[in-house]
């Protein structure tokens, strides 16, 4: 790679005159480096169990995988482990990204190896699109490549693209969605605007912020109604174009009355943060997360020339800008909607704003590129810190003695799973996730956090089924009036006890 780019770099009229095929041999050639390093970079992650930050989101995406291949391969019923005595149905999300890895376990078995192996490659996906939608928006090659080669390690990126979680494939088709949309507007062939309706309809089916996408095409529809003596050529291909996204809204719709809680539908509305603490948030994302974990401080320098540049050079007024201006605000306006679920730690709720920053950070390194031979020594030795400064930033959050969770359920994973039968109900706790106890130790039933379960509460749950519980909570099964409840001590693990409960 780093002689790819010497060569780029250093013969720059070559780059401005190359030919105009975006799937050209150095575009493999520097895709395939780059998903070597990070491979080399993830390689000691991919075998590990499940760890680390947004361990909880990442043990509810992998228990409905699971569940999906254990219960049931309807892609209509995503089944959660809190479920009590019931079905455990939990329709959010569709959950296409959950059903596509349950599917390949159907081949290859159950395999936590399996679901990193399919987030790196939707990973991988994601920086060709990325490419792909740099390349066509500033139409040039080089900044192309050096903006996918930022992207790829975003230190953020870096560590979700081994994760799973759904925005994974969201995130992906909605690249690809935008990449198709600009490609159409270069190409003006049809099916690149039918497949890009498709994809983004396809991101917005696995996470609904990604419909904020359309933004873009649908502006750019209304700007050239006006100005265009093609009125109705333009109103069938709007048509064709935003029928898709009707799937999406359809199963929306259908299953937003049933989300428990509805802290996403409430936004800021719900009121559970004052507006100073609000402020806060909003001000540690701006300062913190958009330089350190979404940009990363090697790429940093780009961005800000980008900024700079399209000031300077008023490419402002090129005709993609206000389409693209539009959607960052609908993704902004999102993400202030949004500020009291996503707080200072759900960084992923920023995913939707990637595809503007690294257009950015491309065009940034084209203009540093154009200022001469020095620039270009810079531009490189940036381009060398940024997996350095992603791994030294990330490289540790795959870390088995700090799992962001009780270590015992790590450590004595394969005991608790043995100590009962699966089918068995039990109540689990403390567990403020709701997720992750019932994961490590592959049980459905009950489940309570900070210390907050009483008798009458174990009492219903026996009545529906409950045979056993779980408990790293001295305060839970110390209590008199829940021990008369308990019956024998089945196991103690490490801080974790399994009791009988008395019927």
């Amino acid at each position: 790679m780093c002689a790819i780019l010497i060569q780029k770099l250093f013969d720059f009229e070559a780059v401005k005159t190359a030919p105009n095929n975006p799937l050209n041999r150095l575009f493999y050639i520097c895709l395939a480096s780059a998903a070597l390093v990070s491979l080399l970079m993830h390689h000691g992650a991919f075998r590990k169990e499940l760890i680390g930050i947004h361990v909880w989101r990442q043990t509810e995406t992998q228990s409905t995988i699971d569940n999906f291949y254990h219960e049931d391969m309807s892609i209509l019923n995503p089944r959660k482990n809190e479920r009590g005595n019931g079905t455990g149905i939990s329709r959010k999300e569709f959950p296409l990204m959950q059903w596509l890895v349950a599917l390949t376990y159907q081949v290859t078995g159950r395999s936590v190896l399996v679901t990193r192996i399919w987030m790196f490659v939707i990973g991988l996906f994601s920086v060709a699109g990325m490419y792909m939608l740099i390349r066509f928006v500033l139409q040039r090659e080089f900044p192309a490549l050096l903006g996918a080669w930022a992207f790829n390690f975003s230190p953020a990126f870096y560590y979700y693209t081994l994760n799973p979680l759904p925005d994974n494939l969201a995130l992906c088709f909605g690249i690809w969605g935008l990449a198709l949309f600009i490609m159409w507007i270069r190409i003006d062939k049809i099916s690149l605007l039918i497949w890009s309706g498709i994809f983004l309809s396809l991101g917005t089916l696995c996470k609904l912020p990604f419909v904020l996408y359309c933004s873009l095409p649908a502006l750019w529809f209304l700007l050239n109604l006006k100005a265009s003596p093609e009125k109705a050529r333009l109103l069938k291909q709007g048509f064709i174009y935003f029928l898709p996204i009707v799937v999406p809204l359809l199963w929306y719709a259908s299953v937003i009355g049933g989300w428990e809680g509805n802290g996403i539908v409430q936004g800021i509305t719900a009121g559970n943060h004052s507006l100073v603490e609000l402020l806060d948030f909003l001000k540690y994302h701006f300062v913190s997360t958009l330089p350190e974990l979404l940009l990363n401080y090697a790429s940093l320098p780009f961005f800000l020339a980008a900024i700079y540049y399209l000031i300077k050079t008023r490419d402002y007024k090129r005709s993609l800008f206000l389409p693209f201006l539009v959607c960052v605000l609908a993704v902004t306006a999102y993400v202030v909607f949004e500020i009291n679920m996503i707080e200072r730690v759900h960084d992923y709720y920023l995913f939707p704003f990637y595809p503007f920053l690294f257009v950015l950070v491309g065009y940034g390194a084209g203009k540093i590129v154009e200022k001469g031979p020095a620039w270009r020594w810079i531009c490189l030795a940036l381009c060398v810190l940024m997996p350095i400064t992603a791994w030294l930033r990330m490289g540790n959050k795959w870390n088995e003695s700090q799992p962001g969770f009780n270590p015992d359920l790590l450590l004595y994973r394969d005991q608790l799973r043995m100590a009962v039968p699966d089918s068995s109900l039990c109540i689990v706790g403390n567990d403020i996730s709701h997720h992750i106890f019932f994961y490590y130790i592959n049980k459905k039933g009950w489940v309570f956090d900070s210390d907050n379960f009483t008798a009458l509460q174990i009492k219903d749950a026996v009545g529906k089924g409950a045979r056993y519980m779980y408990s790293d909570s001295r305060v839970i099964d110390g209590n008199p009036e829940i021990a008369k409840l308990l019956g024998k001590k089945i196991m103690e693990s490490g801080s974790i006890r399994i009791f009988e409960l008395n019927k």
